[in-house]
């Protein structure tokens, strides 16, 4: 028998609300989607619902699974935005932050190993497990030439988008940024349509237009002044880094398995470390990024917001083995509210009815784009099973009120023969 494996395409921090999940033959646990389910009927209905009984444990199991993915994410996500907020406070260096927190990357492929031996039945050396993984690459495995070509344009999307959002939080409140930052999805269709010549869906299409609206009407909840309007410019370059990043993953490199997933994240750790690291230097000594002491740095801080970031990548990344990818999309949604909590007793952000207007609309856009693509042949399905289930019920009451005086009339038939 066939078995299967979740392939995942390898996500930022920024650009987890992203995620594509397919099915391919490997060695993991395969994805379930969940959708309606044809109603039995005549003397099928009691088999089917005995069958039911037995799939409702792993179900409820998956979902109970998925409620704690959701809160793991909504928490991490939410907790690392507002963590940034507060370290800006004191150390002023959006980008220096941004490569520490990417240094963590190259932790991926250790943990990923360490669960593998805690896990696999076969257990395989550090060097076989690493050879494996690296057919990701090709047949040659992970060169000079792949690294240049096929990682290296990764690692500089990855620092752009989390550099990008870093940013502009500086500039605008953590509640602006992490709701427009949704928008990032609808870049995604609208570049997939484009450049993969995926399926056209007009709902997609209108959560498109939705998240469009929703950032003019953003522009506009500040009244279009400058600081805004370059807060909100650095959140939607941030996305289409994003989702350039998602496009070109799919383009050029399809998807990975677990292991694969994590020996490329943690590839981009190392790019980080090896040619990114310059960068801070030389913003340090022109003083665009200055400090004046090492003692000032908030290391509390910063260690703070890579182990978030990291946990939400983990989570983000290796999440469908235990739920629903739909599910761990929602706890990007739900942050927004969280922040927002947040930013009304820590800031001076005013909910005027045109910003609230603007979150919903991009939230409902967000929404929209979670919605799988044969989701109109599953309302179809759903409507048609409540049709036939009101029917027999009406079928069977007037059964009922029939049945009543034909038993009793045989009843009495007996009585009268004698």
């Amino acid at each position: 028998m066939k078995k299967h494996s979740a392939r995942v395409a390898p996500l930022s921090a920024c650009n987890s609300p992203v995620l594509t999940l397919t099915k391919v033959e490997g060695e993991e646990r395969p994805r379930d989607g969940p959708g309606p389910v044809e109603a039995p009927a005549g003397a099928e209905a009691g088999r089917a619902n005995r069958s039911g009984c037995r799939c409702s444990g792993p179900r409820l199991r998956k979902l109970s699974w998925g409620l704690a993915v959701v809160l793991c994410v909504c928490a991490s996500w939410a907790g690392s935005t507002q963590l940034a907020k507060l370290t800006f406070q004191t150390f002023d260096a959006p980008f220096t932050l941004t490569w520490f927190a990417t240094t963590w990357n190259c932790l991926f492929f250790p943990l990923y190993y360490a669960g593998h031996v805690c896990k696999a039945a076969d257990r395989q050396s550090v060097k076989q497990r690493y050879r494996e993984c690296c057919r990701f690459f090709g047949d040659n495995g992970l060169t000079l030439k792949v690294f240049f070509t096929k990682a290296a344009p990764f690692g500089v999307l990855w620092t752009l988008t989390n550099y990008l959002y870093l940013h502009a939080i500086k500039k605008i409140n953590t509640t602006d940024v992490s709701v427009l930052f949704c928008c990032n999805k609808a870049f995604v269709f609208l570049l997939s349509w484009i450049v993969l010549r995926d399926r056209f869906m007009g709902v997609r299409i209108v959560a498109a237009i939705l998240a469009i609206a929703g950032i003019v009407m953003m522009t506009y909840a500040d009244g279009f002044h400058s600081h805004s309007v370059i807060g909100i410019a650095l959140v939607v370059g941030s996305a289409s880094m994003s989702a350039l990043y998602k496009v070109l993953f799919k383009l050029l490199l399809g998807s990975a398995k677990f292991g694969e997933a994590a020996l490329f994240l943690s590839i981009l750790g190392v790019f980080n470390i090896l040619f990114i690291t310059c960068i801070p230097v030389i913003l340090y000594f022109t003083k665009v990024e200055y400090w004046s002491s090492f003692d000032d740095i908030p290391w509390g801080n910063l260690c703070g917001f890579s182990v978030l970031l990291l946990t939400f990548n983990i989570v983000l990344n290796f999440g469908i083995a235990v739920t629903y990818p739909t599910l761990m999309s929602l706890g990007i949604v739900l942050s927004v509210p969280v922040n927002a909590v947040v930013d009304h007793y820590t800031s001076n952000i005013v909910f005027n009815g045109v910003r609230v207007i603007a979150i919903i609309i991009i939230g409902l856009g967000f929404l929209l784009l979670l919605l799988p693509e044969e989701w109109d042949v599953w309302l179809v399905k759903l409507l048609t099973r409540l049709k036939v289930r009101k029917k027999e019920e009406t079928v069977e009451g007037g059964g009922d009120l029939g049945s009543g005086p034909r038993n009793k009339s045989r009843r009495a038939r007996p009585s009268f023969a004698r």
